[in-house]
């Protein structure tokens, strides 16, 4: 069986230093922090979010092969008084587009939009957040911690408010 560690600082400062040794993540990400909260920290201008959703598009493999319907949804949400707010919402709704008359959701493109914004805010969900907290809530469940009701409400993390009260405890 695989150990899991609990949360803690020495284990975040452990990551912390993998990832500042990984230098194309890191100019990556100092790259987006620079569009995101001092180029363009805004999503008024149509231009200003194509810009930003296609380098997020890009570095994250995010896979969006319609990156200007995105762009104009979330210029049609009208999100920055949203995003400073701290709406957990809003990711869901960045998140659900119909593009070419089909239902689609980008979750983990929508938390990566929200979090270049305000990264204390917003968590990043993706594939390896989903893969750890899984983990970690069946390392919970395991323990007795849980009933088998709240595991299965656990379970759907798409809910981005779950997501984040998981994280922060």
């Amino acid at each position: 069986m695989m150990k899991i560690p609990n949360p803690s600082k020495d284990e975040v400062k452990k990551y912390l230093q993998k990832w500042d040794s990984l230098d194309n993540y890191v100019l990556q990400e100092s790259s987006l922090d620079k569009l995101f909260l001092k180029t363009y920290p805004n999503n008024t201008d149509i231009n200003d979010i194509l810009i930003k959703a296609s380098s997020l598009n890009d570095f994250y493999s995010t896979n969006i092969f319609s990156i200007f319907s995105v762009a104009k949804h979330i210029l049609e949400l009208n999100i920055d008084e949203r995003l400073k707010a701290g709406d957990e919402t809003l990711v869901n709704d960045i998140a659900k587009i119909i593009i070419n008359n089909k239902n689609k959701n980008f979750y983990s493109f929508a938390s990566k939009y929200c979090s270049h914004h305000y990264p204390t805010e917003y968590p990043i969900y993706d594939n390896y957040v989903e893969k750890e907290t899984q983990n970690k809530l069946k390392k919970v469940y395991a323990n007795n911690k849980l009933n088998i009701e709240e595991y299965k409400k656990l379970e759907n993390l798409i809910k981005y408010k779950v997501i984040c009260k998981i994280l922060e405890d």
